[in-house]
């Protein structure tokens, strides 16, 4: 049996169960601990290591999370190798065509699990109206000036310290550049690798559609490439013509899954043989219910090739339409290149209010609440779900987020929407987000729960029962 004899620090301000995790994790891809290798049960690394069953649980759930470890039936946990060989299925190229309805006229309904909003009874208005404040008082002839071309030098500093804080990102401040909104940094990105004639662009299928518009746009081809349990299929990614990969590696969008450490090697390695560059799309990363964030792709790139966009639109607010790019330091020559003439596009007032959101605390006091805030209703439109349904259904990528995808057997997608809508409840269809329908499941419905509330969540799952199959569970 393996033996670990990690140095715990108990007076540290990381928690233990991180401590380990991060040991264990580091035994594993230093060789230490090899592929095949079975971990200590819970209750004897406790007894060894003199900590809780729940902080070594912690540690193994985290493990289990990002892909170190499988969890094997009658057996445990099993290392995993950093890399393993997928299945390739068939190719298939399809031109991207919009599924936008071009009535843009919504309903309203009374319980709207709508993806992407918010919880703004939570939203500390007093604060940020102070920070914005504050901003107004504080270097009035800079704010009324377009400003850093890249964005407020303050704000990208506290970035840079965010980002290697929470995400593992090693940065400077001058390699972030701040955008009005996600689209507007794709749009960038794609401008600026355009130069060396790149056109055409891998993305996971389905995958975010704010996205796939922009490169539809820009006259790029988009090359579909299917997933797998443990996210993007990466044989068929190597098959296909393609440059650059879009990808959103933490949590999928919308299916939800971890793209494993032995794809995220193997897809970094891809990049590196091909010249390619890999757009990471971490676009919800705070809001995870089960160990600490996933560490982002971006962390383990030591090539540079992997271009990291980040937003406050689901950490903060949409409203703000604030996101920011890392770029890899060998494209800073070509941005300031094609950019030297561009004036920023996000109002000084908003950076320097963000900036001091961040330098007092306050942004990072508010992720904290958030997380505990959406983990509630996470767990109640969970439990709601199993409560009243859990016969007929099956719930994906329900770890993290702010949305989760329901599987309702033997039924179909447009009959359980319209069914919905009968009964006042919006549930909304995934088919949206995919290049190729035949790639989702025809009777999946996607549910966010940001701006909903625990009591309409509850309701709402109930209308839905009744709806669907006529209040029995």
């Amino acid at each position: 049996m393996l033996e670990f004899i990690p140095l715990l620090d108990k007076h540290s301000s990381v928690p233990i169960y991180v401590q380990l995790y991060q040991y264990i994790k580091q035994k594993i891809e230093d060789g230490d601990i090899p592929e095949g290798a079975l971990l200590p049960s819970i209750r004897y690394l406790s007894g060894q290591l003199k900590i809780s069953k729940n902080t070594v649980d912690g540690a193994y759930q985290q493990l289990l999370a990002e892909g170190y470890v499988a969890s094997k039936a009658r057996v445990g946990l099993v290392v995993l190798p950093l890399e393993q060989p997928v299945l390739s299925p068939s190719l298939q190229e399809i031109k991207y065509k919009s599924k936008v309805p071009m009535d843009n006229k919504e309903e309203t309904f009374e319980y709207d699990f709508k993806y992407g909003d918010i919880d703004v009874n939570f939203f500390p208005i007093q604060i940020w109206k102070r920070c914005l404040t504050q901003a107004l008082t504080d270097e009035l002839e800079q704010l009324l000036s377009p400003g850093e071309r890249q964005g407020y030098v303050g704000l990208r500093e506290e970035l840079a310290n965010y980002l290697f804080q929470s995400r593992g990102v090693v940065c400077s401040e001058e390699q972030i550049v701040i955008c009005s909104g996600t689209q507007h940094a794709i749009s960038l990105i794609l401008q600026l690798l355009s130069k060396n004639g790149e056109r055409s662009v891998a993305m996971e299928n389905p995958s975010y559609d704010g996205a796939k518009s922009v490169f539809n746009n820009h006259g790029w081809s988009i090359k579909p490439i299917r997933l797998e349990k443990d996210g993007i299929d990466i044989e068929q990614l190597k098959k296909v013509e393609a440059k650059v990969a879009y990808i959103t590696p933490s949590h999928q969008f919308p299916y939800g899954m971890v793209l494993s450490i032995q794809k995220r090697l193997l897809l970094l390695e891809w990049a590196n043989q091909n010249g390619s560059f890999i757009i990471e799309d971490d676009y919800d990363s705070e809001f995870r219910y089960q160990g600490q964030p996933i560490p982002s792709l971006k962390a383990l790139d030591a090539k540079e090739n992997v271009i990291y966009l980040g937003t406050f639109s689901k950490s903060f607010s949409p409203a703000v339409r604030v996101s920011y790019i890392v770029l890899p330091q060998r494209l800073m020559d070509a941005y300031n290149h094609m950019y030297g003439n561009y004036y920023q596009s996000v109002p000084s007032i908003v950076q320097k209010g963000l900036y001091i959101l961040m330098n007092e605390g306050h942004f990072t006091s508010h992720i904290r609440k958030m997380r505990k805030v959406y983990e509630n209703k996470h767990k109640t439109l969970v439990d709601a779900l199993n409560k009243y349904m859990g016969n007929h259904i099956e719930i994906i990528g329900q770890k993290a987020g702010l949305h989760l995808l329901v599987n309702v057997k033997y039924r179909s997608t447009e009959e359980l929407v319209k069914e919905a809508k009968k009964v006042g409840v919006r549930v909304y269809d995934p088919t949206l987000y995919a290049l190729n329908d035949s790639e989702v499941n025809s009777s999946l419905i996607m549910m966010g729960f940001g701006g909903v509330s625990e009591e309409k969540i509850d309701k709402g799952v109930q209308l839905l029962n009744k709806a669907w199959f006529n209040g029995d569970n």
